[in-house]
């Protein structure tokens, strides 16, 4: 791994205390024998794998065809392959009392360098990838006992964070900012990052009560898993959207975040209404946590994102756009609008 500037340290650290804050928070379990369950989570792992891939392949290969999405481009036995060798780590970093924090330091960068392989040619790739993984872990986990499952958790937790979320590209963007004196948008996402996961709680629940008889094709908002997958994607939101406050422009959400929600949401029952009510929420949330120079700044990054995702764009009674795969034809209308809405700004 490429030694980290200042700026870019800076967020992995703050990214990382995340877990060790949230397990502080949390009474700390009777701890389990080390090996014992690091075994059961390898010995389960070449059946959660297969099965997680039959689920993947059941939710998705219908978004192949009607995404047009090359088939050349899914490798099966190198995504399960992939995916096993995490959790192989993540078994053996517990074993080793590796911490959750300094987990999150160690996988980054083999996690970043699979992000980077599997949006390479076309980004929706990582969402086979990622649902996978996502898979896998649900399957390793079903086996062990509340205590064990408390224990290991954590560690799932930094991979599926690392995987689905731009943390190493942001980290990048940081050090960009790193010899500036003063950089607004970096001291924006300092901010932003440590409150991540309370906005997603918090968002999540009002969701949740909005819309309590929503069912996903996982299950109702208020199920356990269907929560957890729910705070990831408004964290994951966030991360995105400081990382275009970082590199000045919407083409990460262009690139990876958009065409990915485009593929998955309609697959995962996600309706763009959900889409909508968490982005004008989030938008209520940075307002009222934020510093106001730093909700300024990253503001229009976000009215740009509510933009992709507007009834104009995806509407309800339509459900041909719920599935359109042109994704192309809406990026030129956000570009706009953001550079609009920074020259208004800068006014």
């Amino acid at each position: 791994m490429e030694s980290m500037g200042t700026a870019d340290r800076s967020l992995a650290a703050l990214w990382a205390q995340k877990y060790v804050q949230k397990l502080r928070a949390q009474t700390a379990p009777i701890e389990a024998p080390n090996a014992q369950l690091a075994q059961k989570v390898k010995g389960s792992l070449r059946f959660a794998s297969s099965q997680a891939w039959a689920k993947t392949e059941k939710l998705l290969t219908a978004e192949m065809t009607r995404h047009r999405l090359d088939p050349d481009l899914i490798d099966p036995w190198q995504i399960a392959e992939d995916s096993r060798q995490l959790f192989e780590k993540a078994a053996e970093s517990y074993q080793e009392q590796l911490s959750p924090e300094r987990f999150s330091v160690e996988i980054a960068a083999s996690c970043g360098q699979l992000r980077a392989r599997y949006t390479q040619r076309d980004p929706r790739v990582l969402g086979f990838m990622s649902m996978q993984f996502h898979y896998t872990g649900q399957l390793v986990l079903q086996p062990l006992s509340a205590q064990e499952r408390s224990l290991f958790y954590p560690y799932l937790k930094v991979m599926d964070d690392h995987l689905y979320m731009p943390l190493q590209r942001s980290y990048a963007a940081a050090a960009v900012h790193a010899g500036q004196t003063l950089s607004p948008p970096l001291a924006a996402v300092q901010e932003l990052l440590p409150i991540t996961t309370q906005v997603a709680e918090s968002i999540c629940g009002e969701v949740a009560q909005r819309f309590s008889d929503y069912r996903t094709e996982s299950g109702l908002l208020t199920d356990v898993e269907v929560r957890i997958s729910s705070i990831r994607d408004v964290e994951m939101f966030q991360v995105y959207l400081g990382l275009c406050a970082l590199e000045g422009n919407v083409a990460a959400v262009q690139q990876e975040l958009f065409p990915l929600c485009v593929m998955l949401y309609p697959a995962l029952k996600v309706s763009w209404d959900l889409v909508r009510q968490m982005l004008q929420l989030l938008d209520e949330s940075l307002h009222f946590h934020l510093t106001p120079p730093s909700y300024e700044l990253i503001l229009p990054y976000l009215q740009a994102i509510q933009d992709m995702f507007s009834l104009e764009v995806f509407p309800e009674e339509d459900p041909i756009w719920s599935h359109h795969p042109d994704v192309v034809r809406f990026m030129g209308a956000a570009r706009e609008l953001l550079q609009e809405l920074l020259s208004k700004q800068a006014s």
